[in-house]
């Protein structure tokens, strides 16, 4: 198969200082579509000598973009927003055939969302606040400047290949940084798009840089390039230590989000149907393969029979199917490989709970890498579906007796990305946003994320934030900057170190 993919005019696998470029490595990167199996590109990967390119290219475009203005970079920002939308249906059908995602999903959530990404940083970068200029000492102005890093190194997982290449790219150079991103090797279609999408719009060439390859080899000489100066990783936590360790040899600044296995606390009083449904919904978003999927459900004793046959029946209904087809509920995982590790776990946890729906299709299906929505119920607290990422459509309940009890358990995970709790107590609603340690605490709802607000963990989900101003902190350095008030050639303070 020739360098390209059937569905763009995506050119090579790498773009770089404008410019799409092949890649030097003899590696190839076959993009397959998870429904079926057939392959979409196969493109030229990313050898040392690209990567230099890409970072040079980020480098040298660094000093004009973090001297523009910052109306001048909303501006380009905002054609950006335009012209992606005018590509909308492109983007959505890409990404749900690189990915496996429903088309709904595509066209309703993940191009929207990313839209609705630019629209919001378009305005933000006009906005960077600091605190106010004022003397705080009697014979000195002091002032604040939020100043762009530099390049930054970015890895961006597949499980939202569009949306994550714009949670990294976007506040990071609208900030005025520079940018080279590594997407996932098995998803990189929508990111080379989305990189194309921004030139065209009058991004300046060298601004976003993207390139395809391996993280054993590509993302390792990104992660430890001495040119780079912060690094923004995103995936699993294993991984995760790991960019930490390569960041500590030149003490680069770090922001991670990583993995995550939230808890859905039902209470008494919840009104059940309404987290039955949630439930469902925030437990097969992207057929479970979300860091902040609800995952460990945590319901009272009262609700929870009723909890669990309400779940199973809604799961059996839910319809698998071809991602391109709109009655289609839930895709395929990514790969069967990633689809087989999700097998194996539901498998081991029959030995130790009580199993409900899962397995893998037969049929039409079989030739992708679909796997049933499964809820594995009664599982012991320390088991491995009840600690463990899972990352597919897998949802594992437990019962609780106490509201100490529900909160013990909610935070008995070394992780804390995303969290809901499901109650009509307004009381029981401001303790469990309080104590549940998480990033982020839905109260009667489980999923849904906004620009305005960020996205981020804490514990072992690690630190930092995507969207909302906040993400400004990761993407800026903060520089005092001190005037003297007096004229004077000496001063006061200087008979401290010495005297005439």
């Amino acid at each position: 198969m020739s360098e390209t993919t059937v569905l763009t005019g995506i050119e090579a696998g790498q773009f770089i200082n404008g410019h799409p470029v092949s890649g030097s490595s003899e590696d190839v990167c076959t993009v397959l579509d998870p429904s079926n199996g057939e392959p979409l590109a196969a493109l030229g990967t990313a050898g040392p000598s690209d990567l230099e390119a890409a970072v040079s290219a980020a480098r040298a475009a660094f000093p004009g973009w973090s001297t523009a203005t910052p109306g001048e970079r909303s501006a380009v920002l905002a054609r950006f927003a335009a012209l992606l939308e005018e590509r909308a249906e492109e983007f959505a059908q890409l990404e749900s055939r690189q990915a496996g995602k429903p088309i709904r999903l595509t066209r309703e959530f993940d191009v929207p969302g990313t839209i609705d990404n630019i629209s919001f940083f378009a305005g933000a970068a006009r906005n960077l606040e600091g605190k106010a200029t004022a003397e705080y000492s009697p014979d000195h102005t002091s002032s604040i400047r939020r100043e762009a890093i530099g390049v930054i190194g970015s890895i961006a997982p597949w499980n939202y290949p569009l949306q994550m290449a714009a949670w990294k790219i976007l506040p990071a150079i609208a900030a005025g940084n520079t940018i080279v991103l590594k997407p996932a090797e098995i998803t990189p279609l929508t990111s080379l798009l989305f990189a194309k999408t921004a030139s065209d719009a009058g991004l300046p060439d060298g601004v976003v840089n993207v390139i395809c390859g391996r993280g054993s080899t590509v993302g390792a000489q990104l992660l430890r390039h001495p040119d780079v100066d912060m690094l923004s990783f995103t995936g699993s936590t294993a991984v995760g230590r790991t960019v930490l360790e390569a960041a500590a040899t030149t003490a680069k600044r770090v922001h991670l989000e990583l993995g995550g296995k939230a808890p859905f606390v039902v209470f008494d009083d919840a009104d059940l149907q309404a987290a039955v449904h949630g439930a469902v919904a925030g437990s097969l978003i992207n057929s479970g393969q979300d860091c902040t999927a609800a995952t460990r459900a945590i319901v009272h004793r009262s609700l929870y029979r009723d909890f669990v046959d309400g779940v199973a029946e809604l799961y059996s209904k839910v319809r698998l199917g071809p991602t391109l087809d709109p009655a289609t509920d839930m895709g395929p995982l990514v790969s069967r490989q990633h689809r087989d590790k999700v097998a194996g776990m539901v498998d081991r946890a029959g030995a130790y709970a009580r199993v409900i729906g899962g397995g893998i299709p037969d049929g039409d299906l079989a030739a992708g890498s679909y796997f049933r929505p499964t809820l594995v119920a009664d599982a012991p607290a320390d088991s491995e579906i009840v600690r463990d990422e899972v990352f597919g459509p897998v949802l594992a309940a437990m019962p609780f007796d106490s509201d100490d009890e529900a909160i013990r358990l909610a935070n008995d995970t070394p992780y804390g990305l995303a969290a809901s709790a499901w109650t009509r107590d307004v009381y029981r609603s401001l303790r469990a946003t309080r104590e549940i340690r998480s990033g982020c605490v839905w109260i009667n709802d489980h999923i849904p994320i906004i620009s305005e607000m960020p996205h981020g963990g804490m514990k072992e989900s690690g630190f930092g934030k995507d969207m909302s101003t906040y993400s400004f902190d990761e993407y800026t350095t903060v520089k005092h900057v001190m005037f003297d008030l007096t004229g004077a050639q000496t001063k006061d303070w200087h008979r401290t170190v010495f005297t005439l």
